[in-house]
């Protein structure tokens, strides 16, 4: 039985959990899940009480409704995910290996049974924090989600935005430098509202082939595809594939400028650019993503 009162989480004490656990199991709307993301995993943190709810988590994820057992796994995908955090909670990933198998196990079993995209990017995701990956179990639905990613130019550092949606497949420089902070990985968070300009110029982007695809990103596609995720599918190839800088005409790997060194491995199509990026560091891990 855990005693939740010496326990903490991200407002202190941790002994309000079992309330907020109680009124989901009463009223699983999305109002109370919010309530209890908030003091797990704020912003990405994690805390010792954020692992002591796996049980919990892994029992909700069996859960008949769709809408329940998808909250169940982000949720504790999310907290897995910060497993290297400094959260004073010891080795989680041994302590609780039998709750992290078995919510593994659910989330590929109800992989195609998420229809929309954007719960299938969270899925996957979640999938990638069971799995241990480092950069995607915390990076690949922003882009998803929000059809871009907000790099730095590996050439000449400007700030670009790589598109990937309604409005098309581009990279293009963000007008606004003052309200961008940089990150070390090469990425960057906007302060403030920082649109792109009516004429700014758009260099298209440039998506893998399918057939070139290597590590992570053929895991990723090919379980969009097996999934019927197809537009899924179609936007891992510009994640995986290369963008231009609009200011020096530098080429790049989009998703190794995202965070994710190492994870752009391609061959083939983008030997014929003119800066073609060396892929560096450790090959990502075999993620258990089954077809």
């Amino acid at each position: 039985m855990t005693d939740w009162s010496l326990l903490t989480h991200a407002y202190g004490s941790a002994e309000d959990i079992p309330v907020l656990l109680n009124q989901i199991e009463a009223d699983p709307s999305f109002e109370r899940w919010d309530d209890l993301w908030s003091p797990l995993c704020h912003q990405g943190t994690v805390y010792p009480a954020s692992f002591a709810a796996l049980p919990w988590l892994a029992a909700m994820a069996l859960a008949d409704d769709q809408s329940e057992r998808l909250r169940a796994l982000v949720l504790a995908g999310a907290i897995v995910a910060g497993a290297d955090q400094t959260h004073g909670a010891g080795d989680v990933r041994a302590k609780y290996a039998p709750e992290i198998a078995d919510l593994l196990r659910v989330a590929n079993e109800h992989r195609s049974t998420v229809s929309d995209r954007t719960g299938y990017g969270y899925l996957l995701q979640a999938i990638l924090g069971f799995e241990g990956d480092p950069v995607w179990s915390g990076n690949l639905t922003w882009g998803l989600e929000n059809k871009a990613y907000d790099v730095s130019c590996p050439g000449c550092e400007a700030y670009l935005s790589v598109e990937f949606g309604d409005d098309g497949y581009f990279s293009t420089r963000r007008e606004d430098n003052s309200r961008i902070a940089f990150n070390s990985d090469g990425g960057f968070s906007l302060s403030g509202d920082c649109p792109l300009g009516d004429d700014a110029e758009k260099a298209p982007l440039q998506p893998a082939r399918p057939g070139d695809l290597h590590g992570i990103g053929r895991r990723l596609h090919a379980a969009a595809l097996a999934d019927g995720q197809r537009e899924t599918a179609a936007t891992l190839t510009y994640v995986f594939g290369s963008a231009r800088c609009t200011a020096c005409s530098a080429d790049f790997c989009v998703a190794r400028r995202s965070g994710a060194e190492a994870s752009c491995r391609t061959t083939g199509r983008h030997r014929s650019l003119r800066k073609p990026v060396t892929p560096g560091g450790a090959a990502p891990q075999q993620l258990q993503l089954v077809p």
